[in-house]
């Protein structure tokens, strides 16, 4: 996979930063030399997963063209951010040496038996989430893609109990939500949404598409699943700018917002481990774990909030194409107006696998 660059060598990146750096990347590198921990690793969700699903689609939300992967040598992939994802951090530290292909790619059987990776930018829970803006591959879409995948796997392994009992094996992770308010509730044009649904009934209707999106999952074999809440999405440099903040760091009201979904998914996993004894779940924290990545970069006095480390499109929030990017981009929580960057992907991974190391 890719290999930690020079950044560590720079004389601008402060003694404790670059002590906090160290000992998380370390530990998401713990693994690096082993048999990876399980077979292999599904991903599915948005943008913040996404690796290329988006990049043939008629949509603005792609990003297969520079400065997104400034810092991979393959250059841009897809990937929203200047190098790896959390998933990809993830996969480093369950000990996968190469990343996980996206769908869209058309893995061959070798590839499968690893894993696959289904993640959209723009896409959501909801079918509608995101569409304003082109295609995308929303979760009930990518769950019929690994249809196709696990139909494969039957194939491949030669009956479908020796299929599943491999599935089983594998570690399944989800991060979805994120696009059904950015994209969609919160959006100045989805006044019918809003006038139906208030915050909490929003956040029942989505967990109630998400607990069958989720029940398919395990129809299909999976046995080890990780689902990520929302984070505080009021804290992207996007919804800063749009919204305002009152003073305030954040916008509040949209981080209020998430609160019943998070709420409630909590308790769909718990719904889930008494339903499926024989399988384990797990919620990823991603309030807490952004909460504690962004106190890494404010203690070393780096940029955290409304400063995107690219020029950003005033329509889309991404990366304007070909242009140049801020040259210290460790320095930068976000890479462009909604998105993280590599070294804050990095960060979060080893304080997310905790959670994960736990239903392996």
């Amino acid at each position: 996979m890719v290999s930690r660059r020079s950044f560590l060598h720079q004389s601008w990146v402060s003694p404790l930063f670059l002590f906090v750096v160290v000992v998380a990347l370390a530990a998401s590198s713990a693994d690096g030399s082993r048999t990876p921990r399980v077979p292999c690793y599904f991903i599915f969700g948005d943008s913040l997963y996404d690796s290329g699903n988006n990049n043939n689609l008629n949509t603005l939300a792609k990003v297969n063209y520079s400065p997104y992967g400034i810092d991979l040598p393959a250059g841009p992939t897809g990937r929203f951010s200047n190098g790896q994802t959390t998933a990809d951090a993830i996969g480093e530290i369950l000990g996968f040496k190469d990343f996980i292909p996206p769908f869209a790619s058309n893995p061959d059987d070798r590839q499968i038996l690893v894993g696959v990776n289904y993640a959209s930018g723009s896409a959501g829970i909801l079918v509608e989430s995101g569409k304003q803006g082109g295609d995308n591959v929303d979760l009930s879409q990518q769950l019929r893609n690994h249809e196709v995948t696990v139909s494969r796997i039957v194939e491949i392994l030669g009956s479908k109990v020796a299929a599943f009992e491999y599935l089983g094996q594998c570690l399944y992770i989800c991060n979805s939500g994120n696009n059904d308010y950015i994209n969609n509730y919160i959006l100045p044009q989805s006044t019918a949404i809003r006038n139906q649904y208030n915050p909490d009934q929003f956040a029942a209707l989505l967990i109630t598409q998400y607990s069958a999106q989720i029940n398919r999952l395990y129809e299909l074999g999976a046995r080890k699943v990780a689902l990520a809440g929302i984070s505080n999405i009021g804290c992207t440099p996007s919804l800063i700018a749009t919204l305002g903040t009152n003073g305030a760091p954040c916008v509040n009201s949209v981080n209020q917002l998430v609160v019943p979904f998070n709420t409630r998914l909590k308790s769909l996993i718990s719904q889930l481990k008494l339903s499926y004894p024989d399988a384990k779940f797990a919620y990823l924290d991603s309030v807490r774990v952004g909460t504690l990545v962004g106190a890494v970069f404010r203690f070393a006095a780096f940029r955290i909030r409304a400063t995107p480390c690219c020029q950003v499109s005033t329509v889309t929030g991404l990366c304007l194409p070909n242009t140049v990017p801020c040259s210290r981009r460790p320095s930068y929580l976000f890479w462009d107006a909604f998105h993280p960057t590599e070294l804050a992907n990095q960060l979060a991974a080893p304080l997310f696998f905790p959670a994960i190391q736990r239903i392996l």
